[in-house]
């Protein structure tokens, strides 16, 4: 569904003042903008992720429009609050671009240049769009596999953004690709036959589930996501990981997915040992048993027309 958006509401510009290295900060300018010209209030959240979803949790239960300020964490911290105060259906999600991860953005169209952001925020359309509900967290993407192990590898170190995600992915030379056991529900393969259920006894290096076609740093790697068909997108990955270091200029740009096998389904189940999880860029954990699943139309988001 899509609408344009109204200007009735208030707005609440939830930031994360470590966004981009503190690029929030240095925008003086558009901070007294936001607060002369927009009805709402501005809330520096200086604590942990919790502290973001719990203060979204508290405005989501005003009839109001929440516009997110920072990159994918933020984000994801904020649609966490607004779906756990059950309110997706209520209110409104506005995005400013001000970290490193974009993915959402991308996806939505939403302009990388914060005032065009900021003008879509008025004379955008209004979009409901799924989520991924795993372990009672809410995603626009993520992966089971070697690229959670990345992430797993990259925030142990002091390193972080995107050198540091690259240090991390020496450890795909040495990823064990065992056998895991997937189980896909009503779902649909490439040759577009549909299936209640399906059963795969499968080593693979990465499984990648997408609502968003992309990762951070604008990375393509759902090609075929859809943020509002009903399904997650799930990519086997079934290679070596020297090999996946070798294409991943094919793999950035979302061209060799097109060589994997590929389903979408509106639930998964991933068994195994040991098997790293990744949701939103964040470590998870690792898991025996992981359970995926769509939930449709979930939130309201002011996006491109």
């Amino acid at each position: 569904m899509r609408k344009k958006n109204s200007t009735d509401q208030k707005f609440f510009f939830v930031v994360n003042p470590q966004a981009a290295n503190r690029k929030w900060a240095r925008r003086k300018k558009l901070r007294n903008h936001i607060q002369d010209n927009w009805p709402g209030e501005i809330i520096d959240i200086q604590g942990s992720k919790r502290d973001t979803i719990e203060k979204t949790k508290e405005m989501s239960l005003a009839q109001t429009t929440i516009v997110a300020v920072g990159g994918d964490g933020t984000v994801a911290d904020v649609i966490q609050g607004i779906i756990e105060a059950q309110k997706g259906k209520k209110t409104l999600l506005g995005i400013l671009p001000f970290g490193s991860g974009n993915a959402f953005r991308k996806s939505l169209g939403i302009p990388k240049n914060v005032k065009k952001a900021m003008n879509l925020l008025h004379e955008g359309s209004i979009h409901e769009i799924d989520l991924i509900h795993l372990e009672g967290k809410t995603a626009g993407f993520a992966s089971v596999g070697a690229t959670a192990k990345v992430t797993e590898v990259k925030l142990q170190h002091k390193i972080q953004g995107l050198f540091g995600h690259i240090l991390a992915s020496r450890i795909l030379f040495t990823f064990q690709r065992e056998e895991r056991e997937i189980e896909l529900i009503d779902g649909i393969d490439d040759s577009g036959e549909h299936f209640d259920k399906k059963i795969l006894n499968i080593r693979f290096l990465d499984c990648v589930v997408g609502k968003t076609n992309y990762f951070g740093y604008s990375w393509k790697i759902a090609p075929k996501a859809k943020i509002d068909d009903g399904f997650l997108d799930i990519t086997l990955f079934e290679t070596s990981g020297l090999k996946y270091l070798l294409c991943f200029p094919l793999i950035y740009f979302g061209f060799y997915q097109r060589t994997q096998r590929h389903f979408k389904a509106k639930k998964m189940i991933i068994r195994g040992h040991n098997l790293p999880v990744q949701y939103n860029g964040e470590f998870l954990g690792s898991k025996d048993r992981i359970e995926f699943k769509v939930l449709p139309r979930a939130l309201k988001v002011i996006a491109k027309k």
